[in-house]
């Protein structure tokens, strides 16, 4: 299993539990985007620095993600087509897509669009806070828990 973070909005207050916990499983991590970013020490992370350009990081993570790796990532529609691929998929907020509930984020992100499209002030998504890092680290154990009983 590789793990996939769509690192240009990874939030920092994640970087050091998904190191941690890759270093404990011995995973490999592979950190795509579009500028340098740093999850922190580990030899387990390969970065790779795509041209700027939109969907250019989520291309390579659809390219190289295999059934069964997982991807973390708060943008939908990468979530999307990374489960079509058999990939697994979660959140910044221990979200965890999932076959059954894509397609109500893909609706329910896509009426936001057009909504500010439209003009309509939405707001922008919560403040990242502390439940939601809990949440997080909560949704990954669990993840390799299941996915890791070998």
């Amino acid at each position: 299993m590789h793990i996939f973070v769509d690192g240009d909005a990874f939030p920092n207050l994640l970087k050091p539990i998904v190191v941690r916990a890759v270093e404990r499983l011995e995973l490999p991590v592979v950190l795509v985007s579009n500028k340098k970013v740093s999850l922190g020490k580990s030899k387990r992370v390969t970065a790779h620095i795509v041209e700027a350009g939109a969907d250019k990081a989520d291309d390579l993570i659809v390219q190289m993600a295999e059934p069964g790796d997982l991807v973390i990532t708060a943008d939908i529609p990468l979530a999307d087509r990374v489960l079509e691929k058999g990939a697994h998929a979660i959140d910044h907020r221990g979200e965890r897509y999932t076959k059954e509930n894509i397609k109500q984020y893909l609706t329910m992100r896509n009426l936001m669009e057009e909504l500010r499209d439209g003009g309509v002030v939405t707001g922008g998504p919560a403040a990242f806070t502390k439940k939601d890092v809990h949440a997080f680290a909560n949704t990954l154990n669990a993840f390799f828990t299941k996915h890791l009983k070998k």
